[in-house]
């Protein structure tokens, strides 16, 4: 396992759509095995691999991050392929929304407060499950990097053109 480099925003691939996962080799598996590894590095409670420069539909989060007892001693992650939303239910505020593409800013972003998703497993079983709350803005938050979409994309225009100038501003200064 090995920590990768978590691309940031302005980065340009990060607004591309990921291809479909076709085979589950080792190169998916130890890429998975990598990107829970730097995902808890970051620290951070979800990853795509788009982040890490690879344009597949593969995720990793967080497999306690809905627990309210939650120990960060007990790392674990869930690796998901082609991952799907296939339904989305009620509305929740996702408060101060963070992404690792996108440092030093957080907002709020309406999300869907129930998510039917479907996927599969490291080892290309099928899963079908719903995620409520944290869980449901995980897979939303993640599975809009694989359709090139930043949480970003999802605020208003107003508060989107002040994070995009502060960006520029610390661009200039280095």
């Amino acid at each position: 396992m090995a920590i990768r480099k978590i691309l940031t925003y302005p980065e340009k691939s990060l607004s591309q759509p990921s291809v479909k996962v076709n085979t589950i080799d080792e190169d998916i598996k130890n890429l998975i095995a990598d990107m829970g590894e730097t995902m808890f590095n970051a620290p951070g409670v979800g990853l795509a691999a788009p982040q890490v420069g690879v344009n597949k539909r593969v995720i990793v989060y967080d497999s306690n991050a809905a627990k309210e007892d939650r120990d960060d001693s007990t790392k674990e992650f869930t690796g998901l392929i082609n991952p799907e939303i296939i339904t989305g239910s009620g509305s929740i505020i996702s408060e101060k929304e963070a992404c690792l593409s996108v440092p030093d800013y957080s907002a709020d972003v309406k999300r869907y407060e129930k998510v039917r998703v479907k996927a599969l497993d490291i080892e290309g079983n099928p899963l079908d499950f719903e995620a409520e709350n944290i869980l449901a803005i995980i897979m939303q938050h993640e599975i809009d990097h694989l359709d090139g979409i930043l949480f970003i994309d999802r605020i208003s225009v107003l508060k989107r053109a002040m994070y995009k100038k502060k960006m520029a501003k610390k661009q200039d200064d280095k």
